[in-house]
């Protein structure tokens, strides 16, 4: 059986399988993106805190996936949780640090004169310094959804959900008829997510950041 027979035999469970992964990535990237926009606010302006808030989160990215999802089956369980909380902490990162520096490069007088016309301090944050700020959030969260999509495979190792679950049986069976096309279908679909993942991203850029700050 070649490759395109196979994608033709098995077209469906790649499909669920391609909708799984896309959709823990999606949620945990929501999670991530919540988080590591909210740790950028309150580190922000102290600069140990900031630089505490990205070396914690740094941290975290530097423990091999299969490790920390194997130290999170004790605790959670196999399936979707492990994958869930390995998928959200690997995520922080670059949102916390693009949080930090997005919200750290608004423009001092933008501020000023928000305060002068009776802005409250959370009003300032919301109508003007997360709007100025988002730009390098959103180049956070797409690195951020591109990282995931690799490191989501390794989930099946935990019997999560994903595209993953096929690379693990084509690399369980090798030397067995369809192993290649196993490997080759789950590589070529997390490929394919994480192009339009990022095309969704472009879009929401287009539609979110004015001209202006785009330039």
């Amino acid at each position: 059986m070649n490759f395109w027979e196979y994608l033709a035999n098995r077209h469906q469970q790649l499909l669920t399988d391609a909708y799984q992964h896309a959709s823990a990535v999606f949620q945990c990237m929501v999670v991530a993106t919540l988080l590591g926009v909210l740790i950028g606010v309150a580190t922000y302006r102290s600069e140990w805190a900031g630089n505490l808030a990205t070396t914690t989160t740094a941290t975290i990215l530097t423990v091999p996936a299969l490790a920390l999802i194997g130290l999170l089956i004790p605790l959670v369980g196999l399936g979707v949780p492990p994958t869930v909380v390995a998928l959200t902490l690997y995520g922080l990162l670059p949102v916390v640090r693009n949080a930090i520096v997005g919200l750290r490069g608004v423009d001092p007088t933008l501020v000023d004169a928000a305060t002068g016309i009776g802005m409250s301090r959370p009003a300032r944050l919301l109508r003007v310094e997360l709007p100025l700020a988002w730009p390098p959030i959103l180049t956070g969260i797409r690195v951020s959804t591109q990282m995931l999509m690799g490191i989501a495979a390794i989930a099946a190792y935990a019997s999560g959900p994903g595209l993953g679950n096929v690379i693990f049986r084509g690399l369980a069976s090798l030397g067995s008829a369809n192993a290649l096309n196993q490997v080759l279908a789950g590589t070529l679909g997390i490929i394919v997510l994480a192009l339009l993942f990022d095309a969704a991203y472009v879009l929401i850029g287009r539609l979110t950041i004015p001209r202006g700050i785009r330039a």
